[in-house]
């Protein structure tokens, strides 16, 4: 049985961006369910070799902290031995196991991961059915609609597979594989897929604002809306989302709110084990629009460590605009 969640708006998984304190500000701000990045199989299984013989668990690798439950893990591996193994060494500390079969970047699918799954029929049933076998937590997937644009449709049998192997819900981002994030995700396959699914679905793809969560949950009838560039350095959008669902408006957050939730997220991460280049990365997403923001962003790269990037950060408050 899935949780409940509190809100209709999730946060995707994204390698480098939703680390802990990302995922722990977006949930403060109302998502209603926050995925870890997506975590190899095989690293898992290494890694508790290398932690239990330190009398420590998993939690060191995968970090996460108890305030963002409901909490996902997402895996990507298409081992079935070590993906029942890995599956059942973070079954106790997550509340749902998530399947990567959308990822398109090329070292990935190289693995035989991500989203070159879409055209491996008979290995997906087996991925599916073995995950299921391993766990009793809900299991869930996400995919693209296809490889090509050839094989666009893909993900309706790869769906009814799933649906049929026991998958609890499935996040569908309509694009395909050789899209990457170029052109525009094509909204109507969310539709097409929530018409012929008896579980929940949910949708992904080009949110970026209430409005366009609203769009999505009225245009294609899902059940679940899940963000993921749009909430870039935007945790408010979540918040903005649940009210616009509930009142049909929502605050509007100025760049000065947007470098106090920088400082807010700087301060979370002090409690985790966060490379200070994905700091920095966070960091330039939380300037977007700023004035003179391809200076600052420079500035940023720049940074040497957390005291030069707090200095940069502090300074960029001169380039928001009075009100």
């Amino acid at each position: 049985m899935l949780p409940n969640f509190s809100s209709k708006a999730f946060l995707a998984p994204m390698a480098g961006v939703s680390d802990p304190a990302l995922r722990l500000q977006c949930k403060k701000m109302g998502a209603g369910l926050v995925v870890t990045e997506f975590t190899s199989i095989h690293s898992i299984i290494a890694k508790e070799k290398q932690l239990s013989e330190d009398k420590k668990t998993i939690q060191e690798f995968i970090e996460f902290s108890e305030s963002e439950r409901p909490l996902s893990v997402q895996l990507f591996g298409s081992d079935l031995l070590s993906l029942e193994r890995a599956a059942k060494i973070v079954e106790p500390f997550f509340d749902i196991i998530d399947y990567n079969m959308g990822c398109p970047a090329p070292h990935i699918t190289q693995q035989m991961a991500g989203g070159a799954l879409l055209q491996e029929v008979n290995l997906t049933k087996q991925i599916f059915s073995t995950l299921k076998n391993a766990v009793k937590k809900p299991v869930t997937l996400k995919i693209r609609s296809g490889v090509t644009d050839a094989s666009r449709y893909l993900f309706k049998e790869v769906a009814q597979i799933a649906e049929d192997e026991g998958i609890e819900m499935i996040t569908l981002h309509p694009r395909t594989v050789s899209q990457g994030y170029s052109g525009k995700a094509d909204w109507k396959m969310i539709k097409e897929l929530k018409e012929i699914s008896n579980i929940h679905i949910v949708g992904n793809g080009d949110i970026t604002s209430p409005e366009d969560a609203k769009s999505m949950l009225d245009e294609t009838g899902c059940d679940y809306v899940m963000i993921g560039r749009g909430a870039m350095g935007n945790p408010f959008l979540f918040e903005q989302i649940n009210d616009f669902l509930k009142t049909g408006s929502y605050k509007e957050y100025s760049l000065k709110d947007r470098l106090d939730s920088f400082f807010d997220y700087l301060d979370l991460t002090t409690h985790y084990k966060i490379k200070f280049a994905n700091i920095k990365a966070q960091a330039m997403r939380f300037t977007k629009g700023m004035v003179g923001g391809t200076k600052l962003r420079a500035r940023i790269s720049a940074s040497k460590n957390l005291e030069d990037l707090k200095k940069v950060m502090r300074d960029s408050y001169h380039m928001v605009p009075p009100f």
